[in-house]
């Protein structure tokens, strides 16, 4: 396997945001090990059985957790992967995917962490993409996987794993090759962790941006463990005794940071959820006594539609709640509030940058406001010359801090992403005179639904396959319940008749092709679409169009 060459992939030097170090708590030393950090070292401090992870009627150690780390790293070994490698993984939030993710780690490799509930065209771009040679899977998510496998432009070990639940286990005994639960239970539960260097790749996480087009970005053992050090030990401040739950997925690094990284990090416990809906979050906090719980806006927002939740759910050991990936309305913190007396935490991060650098304080939030920059970042308003503009006028964020983006195989959107050695997410703020930061638009085409990102251009791609299709925009739709919904207007072939069966037929396919969260929720037929003289479709004509329609409902 391919070691450790992977600069090429990485942008230029020159291109890189500026990394910043001022706490003493974000000193490293020039060679670590993530898992060693997060795992080893509560069990070699005599913490072992400590429980390190809730799931179900589960309850791991953290002795129990290294065993399992480090048979599968040893499984990874004896197939090959060499320290450099990238290794896929797509599981549930599930204890597997904890073990595997630490594992990884542990060899020296590198993590690409998949959702659940991509398709096979997205999983194929992201194999090849990330030239990953293994793959990790749950048993009851391999159906997906095997249907990309015909478009890997490289060879791919697939290796099923069903560890955590009896229909992954059923699937698993239907498949020819060693599933990883048989590899990893014969393996050796001792493991040396491998000496990563500060600087070296230790993940790739993918997030599509307004071009439709997922981009890779990279990370170090430093990125993973300065978010920890630096938002969760000085806004959080865990403790061991602290137990982290929610549901967003560990694939994706709010999901990863907020339960797995956060509480690793302090030795403290992590519930893990593989199904959500409101009623069972609910229940998990209660049985588990959940002190810390992330989630995003939309999730609160849920919550606040069950009658008397409060009174029938004790919620009484919830200390803090966290909410990020999209903003939270001053509407739903202060009802959320008044209801549980319990905080809520907005902040704001990106995938580019691992996880927060804007948060509201506790004892400190104003509610619409994200917050304060976290301790070690500096942020500022900006215009498009990156001059700060006067407190209360918008303009761009921009923030520095001791992570920062690094795309891979992307030196294009490298250049719009960092400039002068800022990273712009490309959000639209305002800093008021006490320093505060409130949100305000995003920048691009991105729609924002429910906490997550979807490309417009992404999905207007697959409609266009669609044999009734021949032009197609999505756009941005207000929603009083997700904040945004992706609505496509569309224009219909010839001799084609606009129809309910149509609508379902659309959405029905993008489901098929995408991930089910990105399908278009309001499908409009119409005659042509606005353009600019260029012949570019106005897509921000079609916002103020929809924008002025919903106004007019409510």
């Amino acid at each position: 396997m391919s070691g450790r060459r992977y600069d090429e992939h990485l942008p230029p030097r020159e291109l890189w945001p500026d990394l910043i170090f001022t706490l003493p708590e974000l000193q490293y030393p020039d060679t670590l090990n993530v898992a060693t950090e997060l795992l080893d070292s509560h069990v070699t401090a005599g913490h072992g059985s400590d429980i390190a992870v809730v799931f179900k009627d589960r309850r791991i150690s953290y002795d129990e957790l290294q065993k399992m780390t480090n048979r599968i790293g040893n499984v990874l070994r004896d197939f090959g992967v060499a320290p450099g490698d990238r290794v896929a993984m797509r599981f549930p939030n599930r204890p597997i995917f904890v073990a595997a993710w630490l594992a990884v780690q542990k060899i020296g490799a590198v993590g690409v962490a998949t959702m659940p509930m991509l398709r096979a065209r997205e999983l194929a771009y992201i194999v090849n993409d990330s030239a990953a040679s293994v793959f990790l899977c749950a048993g009851d998510l391999i159906e997906e996987l095997e249907k990309a496998r015909a478009a890997f432009v490289h060879p791919v070990q697939i290796v099923a794993a069903g560890m955590d639940t009896t229909h992954s286990s059923e699937t698993l005994a239907a498949r020819p090759e060693p599933s990883l639960d048989q590899l990893a239970e014969s393996a050796p539960e001792s493991l040396t962790a491998y000496a990563t260097g500060r600087g070296d790749l230790a993940l790739i996480a993918y997030t599509s941006g307004s071009t439709g087009v997922p981009k890779g970005t990279t990370h170090s053992p430093v990125d993973i463990l300065a978010s920890p050090d630096a938002y969760a030990r000085n806004i959080l401040q865990p403790t061991r005794t602290d137990v982290f739950g929610g549901h967003p997925t560990l694939a994706f690094t709010y999901g990863l940071g907020g339960l797995l990284v956060f509480p690793f990090r302090s030795g403290a416990c992590s519930v893990l959820m593989d199904h959500f809906t409101p009623a069972a979050l609910l229940e998990t906090v209660a049985r588990n006594r959940i002190t810390i719980l992330f989630c995003t806006a939309t999730t609160y927002r849920l919550l606040l539609q069950i009658a008397d939740f409060e009174r029938t759910h004790d919620l009484s050991s919830l200390r803090l709640c966290v909410s990020a990936g999209e903003p939270l309305p001053a509407v739903v913190y202060e009802e959320w509030h008044r209801r549980t007396a319990i905080e809520i935490l907005d902040g704001i991060g990106s995938t580019e940058m691992f996880h927060t650098f804007i948060s509201s304080r506790p004892g400190a939030v104003r509610p619409g406001a994200t917050g304060l920059p976290v301790p070690g970042y500096a942020a500022r308003v900006v215009d498009d010359q990156l001059k700060e503009v006067p407190r209360g006028t918008p303009g761009l964020i921009a923030v520095k801090g001791p992570t920062g983006c690094r795309y891979w195989r992307k030196p294009d959107r490298q250049r719009e992403y960092v400039r002068g050695g800022w990273n712009l997410t490309g959000d639209m703020y305002v800093q008021d005179e006490d320093g505060y930061f409130w949100y305000q638009c995003r920048s691009d085409d991105l729609i924002i639904c429910g906490g997550y990102n979807i490309a417009g251009p992404e999905v207007e791609g697959v409609l266009l396959e669609h044999p009734a299709v021949v032009e197609a925009a999505v756009i941005a739709s207000p929603d009083t319940l997700r904040g945004s919904i992706p609505k496509a207007v569309v224009v219909l072939k010839t001799g084609v008749a606009p129809t309910d069966a149509l609508v379902t037929a659309l959405q029905e396919h993008v489901k098929r092709e995408l991930a089910p969260y990105k399908y278009p929720r309001e499908i409009e037929f119409v005659e042509s679409l606005p353009r600019t003289e260029t012949g570019k479709i106005r897509r921000v004509e079609l916002r103020e169009r929809e924008r002025q329609r919903k106004t007019s409902i409510t």
